[in-house]
């Protein structure tokens, strides 16, 4: 059966960091070739689990240790009676050490080598023992070429440790990169495989620790960790006498003239999410549509900075931005919200856009939700570079404007000025619409008047959204974000069950 994302590892590492705990387990006794013998036959349990009837097996080798993988996985299809063939890119005379000898005992029970040109043969799985985890700079030639061929072959491809060409750091694309449908990857996860573009890399993943001694691999060396049901925050359970004042009261600031709908799925979010009481602060001529959506929010027109504040000395909690505006309507009202330092805020759109501008200052102890272009603007760089290296991009977020900061895509991110990073991995595809940002923070913003401290209550946000949109998956494309909000309760109800 394939691997559930909940049986993966939480510890996430940088390829230093797997190199060095790869290095650890030969120091403490365990020799390199044992643990390369260990990784093909983890590597052939996964491809046969996955292609049972495949029948034959090309690998395409590399320099590196990959190579020495590739040649014993070889090895071991050969015995199985399956056809084989080796295609070397990388010259094999030039092995040293344990690949040298993989390489050696491969060709010592028949199997076939030949140099790749771009007339060889792909043939059955094709493994991609080609570039591993080191690689810095773009593939160069004759590999790129390679890459492409295997890309366009439309076999079934394995990658070993790491899709060929993609940066298992950041999961960025080093120029070109091999697209598979599984990947095997060995002692510790990389952080790369989990966000950027990565995922459509990587295809299914499988981890294998390749049976090291848990005290030998610390996960407190992470760089990362994945957010799952063993490592989420918990809520605090409901007392009988509980009632809504101990919950949080939420402000959403939001909704200039034609934006009304982010800010009422900011406030049915929080509402969903627990908040005690939630109050909606927008434009006049939104209250009658606010008041018979949600006709739990108390929704107040707000014109200037003065009736803002007047409103917001009453709540626990502020979620600012979701449809605001740039116009000098939502200026003076993120200008009141940023004179407000003594609860906690999160500040989503064009709260963002205008904090970038250098407009406004960002309250202490906030929590920001950027998506790539936000970030950028907030960076001063541009999108692309914030994509090139997210874990990097969210650290420097949350060091700059000392904040939480939660980067949205694939593999959202959740980092704190100390440096903690924590990754989620779920969601689906079905979530690429309008308004699932503003759903996120009217959740964040719930779970801090609930008593969550900043980096917690983002974390828990973030998988609850997740996981509500895997949950809705089912019913196929046209998510709406609203969706999303009975589902959450739902999700809630596990992490934070009322007495019955």
């Amino acid at each position: 059966m394939p691997q559930s994302p909940d049986s993966l590892p939480l510890a996430l590492y940088s390829a230093a960091q797997v190199r060095e705990l790869d290095a650890r387990l030969i120091a403490a006794g365990t020799p390199g070739f044992e643990l390369m013998s260990r990784a093909a036959h983890a590597i052939w349990r996964a491809l046969r689990r996955r292609w049972p009837d495949a029948g034959a097996v090309t690998v395409l080798t590399g320099r590196g240790n990959n190579a020495g993988d590739g040649y014993l996985v070889a090895a071991l299809a050969l015995r199985a009676g399956w056809r084989v063939r080796v295609l070397a890119v990388g010259d094999p005379a030039q092995l040293q050490g344990d690949a040298a000898r993989a390489r050696d005992e491969a060709l010592g029970v028949g199997v076939a080598l030949q140099a790749w040109s771009e007339c060889a043969p792909l043939e059955g799985v094709v493994v991609d023992a080609l570039l591993g985890t080191g690689l810095r700079g773009a593939v160069r030639e004759p590999y790129a070429q390679a890459i492409r061929q295997l890309n366009a072959a439309d076999l079934p491809v394995l990658a070993v440790d790491t899709p060929s060409g993609l940066c298992a750091d950041s999961g960025q694309v080093l120029g070109v990169a091999v697209r598979a449908q599984l990947t095997v990857t060995l002692i510790g996860l990389k952080i790369g495989l989990f966000t950027g573009v990565a995922p459509d890399w990587v295809g299914e993943l499988v981890h294998d620790d390749l049976q090291a001694d848990p005290q030998l691999v610390d996960d407190q060396a992470r760089v990362a960790q994945r957010l799952a049901p063993g490592s989420l925050p918990r809520m605090p359970a409901r007392p009988r006498t509980v009632h809504k004042g101990r919950l949080g009261h939420v402000l959403v600031v939001g909704g200039d003239r034609g934006f009304a709908g982010a800010a009422l799925l900011a406030a049915q979010s929080a509402l969903r999410g627990g908040a005690g009481l939630v109050s909606l602060a927008s434009r006049g001529e939104h209250l009658a549509a606010a008041q018979a959506r949600l006709p739990e929010v108390m929704s107040v027109a707000v014109a200037s900075a003065n009736q803002l504040l007047a409103l917001g000395a009453g709540a626990s909690v502020w979620v600012v931005g979701p449809g605001l505006g740039q116009g000098a309507w939502g200026r003076s009202l993120l200008s009141a919200a940023a004179a407000t330092a003594s609860v906690p805020q999160v500040w989503d759109a064009d709260a963002l856009n205008l904090l970038a501008s250098g407009a406004v200052q960002l309250p202490a102890g906030s929590v920001i939700t950027p998506h790539p272009g936000e970030a950028a603007r907030l960076l001063g760089v541009d999108a692309a570079e914030v994509q090139a290296d997210r874990p990097a991009a969210a650290l420097e977020l949350a060091r700059r404007y000392q904040a939480v900061c939660v980067l949205k895509g694939a593999g959202t991110l959740v980092a704190d000025p100390l440096g903690t990073l924590r990754l989620c991995d779920r969601g689906h595809p079905v979530m690429a619409g309008a308004g699932l940002g503003d759903v996120l923070a009217g959740l964040i913003g719930a779970l801090l008047g609930q008593g969550l401290a900043p980096l917690a209550a983002a974390s828990l946000a973030v998988w609850l959204h997740a996981r509500a949109g895997e949950v809705l998956a089912g019913k196929g494309v046209g998510l709406a974000a609203s969706d999303l909000c009975d589902a959450i309760r739902q999700m809630m109800q596990e992490q934070c069950a009322c007495p019955n």
